[in-house]
């Protein structure tokens, strides 16, 4: 492996921690011995294109700096290669992070775990979702949570985390569950009334509500989580427990494992990783060993 990193930076991510956690781990990689070129694109589709020349020229791992959209831009990258992908998460959510178990939010910290990794060798190969051609890491959302991130993305205020809380407000005034087709790998077809279907690689999403908790990124598997026709009230008192994995058990909640997952509801834009990826229908399928990642 060379000693090359390169660092993939969102510099607008977390309100500018994105740039400005790029010097700390910087410092920290060259630290530890390693060199360090950085990539930062005048937009996304530039940015993933130096990136994927950073990974066909052979650099040593591919680091993203950034919150949950930086890492899934750096998926795009690295899946199906045999470059490590490395995390300094300093945005937002942070999920596919925690499902590495690296720090946040503490870019220096999270550097000397990656360094360390990449000289001890704690590589390891994940699962990945893929949609067409688009790879994900940790959960498909559809339904209510995909409709709160349509409105948190059009809110200009308040910034960070509350305006998402605020959004959930909002949404929960006007949502009314939404008839769902869901084909799983035996081919049976669910006619379904649910509030939301969560299509879970990893177990968290939005920052750590963790919608799939028992989901397991190496084992070849979704955990589809179904919640039901859900009043307001039933909503608003499971929602909470969603940070502890506790909804599962509930009677409204369903829980389904599967490699292939269609599906079908009218009017739903599908998000993964936080990114939309376009209306339903949506074919889903779980790709073993996609991606190498380094972790502690």
């Amino acid at each position: 492996m060379t000693s090359e990193i390169t660092l993939f930076v969102n510099p607008t991510a977390g309100r500018g921690r994105g740039a400005r956690a790029a010097q700390p781990a910087a410092s920290a990689f060259r630290a530890a011995g390693f060199s360090v070129r950085t990539v930062i694109g005048q937009n996304a589709v530039d940015a993933l294109a130096r990136a994927r020349t950073a990974v066909a020229d052979g650099t040593g791992a591919l680091v993203a700096v950034g919150g949950d959209g930086m890492a899934n831009l750096a998926l795009q990258a690295v899946a199906g290669t045999r470059t490590p992908l490395g995390l300094v998460a300093v945005g937002t959510g942070n999920d596919f992070a925690r499902t590495l178990g690296l720090p946040v939010r503490d870019p220096a910290a999270a550097a000397r775990v990656i360094a360390e990794g990449l000289k001890g060798a704690r590589v390891r190969d994940i699962d990945l979702g893929r949609a067409g051609d688009h790879w994900f890491g940790t959960v498909l959302a559809s339904g209510f949570d995909s409709r709160v991130n349509d409105r948190g993305n059009r809110m200009r205020w308040p910034l960070g985390r509350f305006k998402y809380d605020l959004a959930i407000l909002a949404e929960l005034a006007a949502f009314r569950p939404l008839p769902y087709r869901i084909t799983l790998d035996d081919g049976a077809v669910r006619e379904i009334e649910a509030t939301l279907v969560a299509v879970g690689n990893g177990s968290s999403y939005g920052g750590g509500l963790r919608i799939c908790p028992g989901a397991d990124v190496t084992d070849g598997l979704f955990d589809v989580t179904v919640v039901g026709d859900c009043s307001r009230t039933t909503l608003l008192r499971v929602f909470p427990s969603v940070y502890r994995g506790g909804h599962v058990g509930h009677p409204k909640v369903t829980v389904h494992r599967a490699a292939r997952v269609e599906l079908a509801a009218e009017g739903i834009t599908g998000y993964a990783d936080g990114e939309p990826l376009g209306p339903l229908p949506l074919t889903v399928e779980c790709t073993p060993g996609a991606v190498r990642v380094v972790g502690p």
